[in-house]
């Protein structure tokens, strides 16, 4: 059975994200299940849960792989943790719009290690750049894109 429910990396999780996936699950009444390891304020509404996970590393994306089903939609801007969701069956969407399929998380795993090498030999690379108006409509298309195929 196809699932269909969105599961949110939600610690570092951009606010307008979380937003449009509040009322993306109210307009669309898709179960949106958000995990972090601190609390996060949600809306009260049946559809919308908060899981709160220990603060251990990878805590949330344990529970998270641990629960998500096929069809299920992640959001997150962990590449291991998108990487085990499409071995499930599920589909990823980062916060940026990008969206992480079979076709390219093999590519993607590769070019995070190759950076991670970089940065531990004392290389120093920058952080990502900050969550932009770009950014913002790319995910509302991905996600609208991803909604508009469930129901």
């Amino acid at each position: 059975m196809i699932s269909n429910k969105i599961w949110v990396d939600a610690d570092a999780c951009p606010n307008a994200v979380k937003d449009m996936l509040f009322r993306a699950s109210e307009r669309k009444s898709i179960q949106l299940v958000l995990v972090a390891n601190q609390l996060i304020k949600i809306p009260i509404s049946p559809l919308i849960s908060m899981i709160r996970v220990s603060s251990g590393f990878d805590e949330a994306d344990n529970y998270i792989v641990e629960q998500v089903a096929a069809g299920d939609l992640v959001i997150t801007a962990d590449i291991p943790l998108a990487a085990e969701a499409i071995e499930k069956g599920s589909l990823v969407l980062n916060p940026r719009g990008t969206v992480y399929t079979t076709e390219n998380i093999k590519q993607t795993l590769t070019m995070r290690d190759f950076m991670e090498e970089i940065r531990s030999s004392g290389i120093h690379t920058g952080g990502p750049n900050s969550f932009s108006q770009a950014d913002k409509h790319a995910f509302a298309q991905a996600l609208d894109k991803w909604l508009a195929k469930v129901k």
